[in-house]
């Protein structure tokens, strides 16, 4: 059987098992809580797939393993370690738990949701949904823009448009039947099948190449590589950094990353899910950077065709089997990837915008269908950006998704993180966290498209390089900015912050069964 034959084999016993767990999983939505949060009771390997399928979609496998494996070579492969252990392993030690106890306390069911009950403050909720709902629009239409290489690949002759409207319609079936429940049982698949399909990859690149030594040596001897490309940390270590933090860093403050943390069950599944997490992102974030740091043993016209056309040229010479297995691997990640951001989105819309502003009693019913009715706008217009950009190439578009990762984390990381442990965080310096952050990325864009000039000045140039250097200055200016702000503005610290805090205090008394000899 020919490449097509196998992929499309593969894909419709894919599609065929996601819709079946969708259908399985509609009990758990019944009511908002169980749709959205799976009534918080998520156990420790659904909710660790859960996480790093929603960490790792088609945008890293294709765009960012290869752009950075051709920038940083070999070294791109502490861009998956630091995702592993900063965007993993810490993130659940340090919010997991905290997370997890103080959104039950507050009944919140999702980012804005939180802000709002944190700090008794509805302005801060509404921003917070807005903020929320415009940057994840062209973040979630940039995982469909991963697969149209991969596809034309497998599928010549066919419209890239086939596969995004396939894999959107597909996607918001099973979200829309199953909710949350569904998207974790499904990332749990997914999730196998991206370890799996990552190791049977680079086993076989690895192999194309003569083996490890052979082919880093093959990079260090390309006229247009050397061993720069195979040492420790690369030709360019600062830029490395940076990536490394925004990629690692900024998934505290993404909403469909913290989400996760809401809806898990217990203590112990926080344990167990910190080290399934953290491995899962060791092998699948590790693996795609590996792999990408072997780009440069192919031929590929960068400034043609573009760092995504690296990994497909990867793959182009390998057997059809593997292939296949590369397409799954990819729309398994993309599919985890989207269905937790349409979810984040259409119930942060709904429950933190379009409810609030109602002022109106609205029964569980017509909340589940105003948050699948958005799921299908959501669906309908990030896959009408994607077709847009890919057919058109729109300039705007693709700076926009450059942006919204830096948005996001630079407005929610800082409040988010201190409000989890201070008691000293004010309303005033999260609503400073939101501008700071969504405004070092308005200003990113401008300068990006040409409409604004920071040349003159080499620390504006520094600062807004790019969109991964103006990311992290928003992160950690927003770090700074609110425990700052906070000292001025200690009028507006919640007046029952005591209350608040309680969740962490609670005492259980149990009954003692045996008493005897005391």
């Amino acid at each position: 059987m020919n490449t097509t034959t196998i992929t499309l084999i593969m894909i419709v016993i894919f599609f065929a098992g996601m819709i079946i767990i969708g259908i399985r999983s509609r009990s758990h939505a019944s009511d908002v809580s169980g749709f959205v949060l799976g009534s918080r009771n998520i156990g420790p390997w659904l909710s660790a797939f859960a996480y790093g399928t929603s960490y790792f979609s088609a945008v890293i496998f294709v765009g960012y393993a290869g752009q950075f494996g051709w920038n940083f070579g070999i070294a791109s492969t502490w861009i998956g370690l630091g995702n592993a252990f900063i965007g993993s392993l810490l993130a659940w030690l340090i919010l997991g738990r905290r997370t997890r106890i103080m959104t039950n306390h507050l009944s919140s069911k999702t980012m804005p949701d939180y802000f709002g009950s944190r700090f008794k403050s509805e302005k801060l909720r509404l921003w917070a949904s807005v903020i929320t709902f415009v940057f994840l629009i062209p973040y979630t239409a940039s995982l469909y823009n991963g697969l149209s290489r991969l596809f034309s690949m497998a599928f010549p002759g066919i419209d890239y448009s086939v596969c995004v409207i396939l894999m959107a319609v597909l996607t918001g079936t099973y979200v829309i039947i199953g909710g949350y429940m569904a998207t974790a049982m499904n990332d749990f698949i997914q999730g196998l099948l991206m370890l799996g399909g990552i190791v049977a990859v680079i086993g076989a690149v690895l192999n194309d190449n003569g083996g490890l030594m052979m082919a880093m040596r093959g990079i260090a001897e390309k006229p247009d590589a050397g061993w720069e490309y195979v040492s420790f940390f690369g030709p360019d270590p600062v830029f490395l950094l940076f990536v490394i933090l925004l990629t690692s860093l900024g998934t505290w403050g993404l909403p469909q990353m913290v989400g996760k943390f809401y809806a898990i069950s217990n203590e112990d599944a926080v344990k167990k899910g910190t080290v399934i997490s953290t491995l899962f992102a060791i092998v699948v974030a590790g693996g795609c950077y590996f792999l990408g740091g072997f780009g440069r043993l192919y031929d590929v016209n960068v400034k043609a065709d573009g760092f995504d056309a690296i990994i497909p040229q990867m793959l182009s010479t390998l057997s059809p089997v593997i292939i296949g297995i590369v397409i799954v691997l990819v729309l398994s990640a993309s599919m985890s990837t989207l269905s937790s951001l349409v979810l984040t989105s259409s119930s942060t819309i709904t429950l933190d915008f379009l409810l609030p502003l109602s002022r109106k009693e609205t029964s569980e019913k017509k909340k589940l269908l105003i948050m699948r009715l958005f799921i299908v706008v959501f669906i309908v217009i990030s896959a009408a950006i994607a077709i847009n950009q890919v057919k058109n190439q729109n300039l705007f578009i693709a700076q926009m998704m450059g942006v919204s990762w830096g948005a996001l984390a630079g407005a929610f990381l800082a409040p988010f993180l201190y409000s989890l442990y201070s008691k000293k965080v004010t309303s005033v310096s999260v609503a400073v966290s939101f501008v700071w952050g969504c405004g070092m990325e308005i200003i990113q864009l401008l300068i990006s498209l040409g409409m604004l000039d920071v040349s003159g000045n080499a620390l504006l140039s520094f600062v807004f390089r790019n969109s991964i250097y103006s990311g992290v200055f928003s992160m950690v200016g927003g770090l700074i900015l609110v425990p700052l702000v906070g000292l001025f503005s200690r009028s507006s610290i919640p007046a029952d912050v005591e209350n608040t805090f309680a969740c962490y205090n609670e005492n259980k008394t149990v009954e003692i069964t045996d008493n005897l000899g005391k």
